[in-house]
């Protein structure tokens, strides 16, 4: 068996098109007759993911692969998916509704307002997330199994100059523009009103538990945790460092049956219930409240530490990788020295072009490599409301692709070649021990070396 490296590729890129515009929800696009096109142990694929896959590529602005091509990378995601139950490959649900968050938030951007997302979908935002949620954490799994499987590959100088240099001159690839952009974010703070009101609903929906109310009822109304809220509040069992230490600490000072006090996280206010305990782990239920980063959050504590650390920065006092690390509140971008990344690559280097975030490229645009903003606003992907300032490290010219300018861009290719061996090594093991079975009617296609309608 040879699997095409296209489809290899893709693999990387197959759940990004999962939340694309076209894919996203079924919308007012109408009923769609579906049917079981193929099955992976219990894991099934429908004619629908193959038709919005499709489509997904035309409306990212990309010319589509072969229909065949498409099914294969969904049989090989779920090849992934079912190899993981074997093997007890999971990921956390925290990971999970962060990401879920993080796309929700991206979506609500695109479409201007979260209004205008429910009118598009005629769905409510929680039950947008509720459908997503199953994507997100296959999603997870899958990017887990590939991390498992190739996680070791390493490469060396050689193998990079071995490589360039078997490109034929005349084939070189084509550079545009490239820059480089940090930020510091500080983010705003929730005004004392707008705790207090939180304060006092949790406390409100307390005494309604202790005066008899199902307090999973309550969750269900109430919480604003969407992944936990449709299971009462359940967040199953926890071990020991799992949780924000200010959840983990009250929870385990409870006895089981127990609620706590009005508890404050990262994440909102937190009204918990113990159910039990087991070895070092718990089990518990709560209730989370988020403020309204849009009418609650108060700036000027945020504008005053950008504008300070500008004044450092500027006077070469302080170095912005430094004062990043220290002082950043984007977490992610903090321990690169503010450096933002790209999130196909993983390189610190953003084409300059419409690809680009528009508030970012927009911003830019008025600067001259060097420049340091002023404290500008800022969302952050959770929907937070912030302050920013931002540094125009550096910006390449459009080029010819080299070894001393691109040798990082290029490493990756041969990592990323590296990885997919890894992967078709593993795959051919991996037939094995799964079950495959593609319907007749793409007799044409040959998924993975094999005669489709035959079974594995």
């Amino acid at each position: 068996m040879k699997i095409n490296k296209l489809i290899v590729l893709q693999l990387f890129a197959i759940c990004t098109f999962c939340f694309s515009l076209t894919s996203f929800g079924q919308g007012q696009s109408g009923v769609m007759l579906d049917k079981i096109i193929a099955r992976v142990d219990n894991h099934y694929i429908l004619s629908s993911e193959l038709e919005e896959m499709y489509n997904s590529y035309a409306a990212n602005g990309q010319k589509a692969p072969e229909k065949c091509q498409i099914l294969e990378s969904l049989i090989i995601n779920k090849m992934l998916l079912a190899k993981a139950e074997i093997d007890s490959v999971t990921v956390e649900d925290k990971e999970v509704d962060n990401e879920l968050d993080g796309k929700m938030n991206y979506m609500i951007q695109r479409f201007g307002s979260e209004k205008n997302l429910v009118e598009a979908y005629g769905k409510s935002v929680d039950n947008l997330k509720t459908e997503l949620r199953t994507q997100v954490k296959e999603q997870k799994i899958v990017e887990k199994m590939q991390r498992t499987i190739s996680g070791n590959v390493k490469i060396t100088p050689s193998d990079v100059r071995k490589f360039f240099n078997g490109i034929p001159k005349d084939s070189l690839p084509y550079i545009p523009s490239e820059v480089e952009i940090g930020h510091i974010v500080r983010l705003g703070t929730v005004t004392r009103e707008q705790k207090d009101k939180l304060r006092n609903q949790l406390q409100e929906l307390k005494d309604r538990a202790e005066k008899g109310e199902d307090f999973a009822m309550l969750a269900t109304i109430y919480s604003e945790d969407v992944g936990s809220a449709k299971n009462g509040g359940d967040l199953g069992f926890a071990k020991r460092g799992a949780m924000v230490p200010e959840f983990e600490g009250a929870a385990l000072g409870l006895k089981p049956g127990e609620m706590s006090s009005i508890i404050e996280s990262q994440f909102g206010f937190h009204l918990i219930k113990l159910i039990e305990t087991r070895g070092a782990e718990y089990h518990a239920r709560h209730i989370l409240l988020r403020p309204d980063y849009n009418k609650g959050t108060d700036m000027s504590s945020a504008v005053r530490v950008l504008d300070s650390l500008r004044v450092l920065i500027k006077s070469d006092t302080l170095k912005f990788a430094k004062a990043a690390l220290d002082n950043s509140e984007d977490k992610e971008t903090a321990e690169t020295g503010g450096i933002i990344q790209d999130r196909n690559t993983g390189l610190g280097r953003l084409t300059l072009d419409a690809s680009m975030d528009p508030a970012l490229y927009f911003a830019i645009d008025t600067m001259k490599v060097g420049d340091l903003s002023v404290p500008v606003s800022y969302r952050t992907e959770d929907g937070r409301s912030a302050m920013r300032i931002l540094w125009y490290k550096s910006k390449s010219e459009p080029h010819t692709a080299n070894l001393r300018d691109d040798y990082e861009k290029i490493s990756q290719i041969v990592l990323s070649n590296k990885r997919n061996h890894a992967l078709e090594d593993w795959f051919k093991k991996a037939q094995g021990d799964v079950f495959i079975s593609v319907e007749p009617e793409y007799k044409n296609c040959r998924i993975l070396g094999l005669a489709s309608g035959n079974d594995s």
